[in-house]
């Protein structure tokens, strides 16, 4: 299931998401973020759900392709969505038992909240699956820029930022990798009582640490031999620049937003 996740991921295309200036989508992306909690009723909640989808469509990947990427957090989010649920009060109340209620604002909010969780992480795939490492790299440094001029290294903040994002999915793989070999040799997860529960995760976690110390060390000997130094000017083979899609994108998120508000209730 782990070996599913695709946010981290880069998949090369020619849509005019793949198109768009990494700093474009980076901004964009963060924007989208925001507005997100400004929606308050279904109305609002169904134009981003429709947006998000376009801009899925835009991609020319396919949907049933997030949707199995999304499958390994699906518990998390559930879990989420049913503490949203029981400690929401509100409306009509269909069960109570003690400090827990389900009621009708409960599982409204709840709805929402499975809704904002799944948008939230499509949007953010979106921009991994269409956006290069450097390019990424690149747009977190120049969004960054200002912090300079409090001696911030954010040539070196952006490098990290970005080699994390592209060890999601190998950090994934790995752990899959070790829970199937602990299966092998008789590992049952997910059963027994916490304590017991806690303890097998341990066996996990010690080779998924020192695999990433060592793929970590990998990489730092890689870029040092390579002669890789953050805090020096470098020229770029490949230079970001604002096009017309940009402006165009730009705007859709001005009427996107104007629609949002428009449609919210106060």
């Amino acid at each position: 299931m782990l070996d599913k996740l695709i946010f981290g991921r880069f998949m090369p295309g020619e849509s005019l998401i793949h198109h768009l200036d990494a700093r474009t989508k980076l901004i964009a992306g963060f924007y989208f973020i925001g507005i997100l909690f400004l929606a308050n009723n279904w109305q609002t909640y169904a134009l981003l759900t429709l947006f998000s989808f376009l801009v899925i469509f835009m991609t020319g990947i396919s949907y049933r392709f997030f949707i199995k990427g999304v499958k390994p957090l699906i518990w998390l989010i559930l879990f989420t969505v049913l503490l949203q649920a029981l400690f929401t009060s509100g409306g009509t109340i269909y069960f109570s038992w003690g400090p827990f209620a389900i009621s009708s604002f409960g599982i409204i909010n709840g709805i929402y909240v499975f809704v904002r969780f799944m948008l939230i992480i499509f949007i953010s795939t979106v921009i991994t699956l269409t956006t290069t490492p450097m390019d990424l790299t690149d747009a977190i440094a120049y969004i960054l820029r200002p912090f300079k001029i409090f001696k911030m290294p954010v040539q070196d903040i952006a490098l990290m930022i970005s080699v994390a994002l592209r060890f999601i999915p190998t950090l994934m793989e790995e752990t899959d990798k070790i829970m199937k070999a602990q299966r092998a040799r008789g590992v049952d997860f997910g059963e027994g009582n916490l304590f017991e529960q806690m303890k097998v995760v341990v066996p996990i976690f010690i080779p998924l640490f020192v695999s990433s110390f060592n793929r970590a060390e990998d990489l730092a000997d890689a870029m040092e031999a390579r002669g890789y130094q953050g805090d020096k000017k470098r020229t770029r083979f490949r230079i970001l620049h604002w096009h017309w899609c940009d402006l165009v994108a730009a705007l859709v998120l001005v009427a996107l937003t104007t629609a949002l508000v428009t449609l919210r209730i106060s």
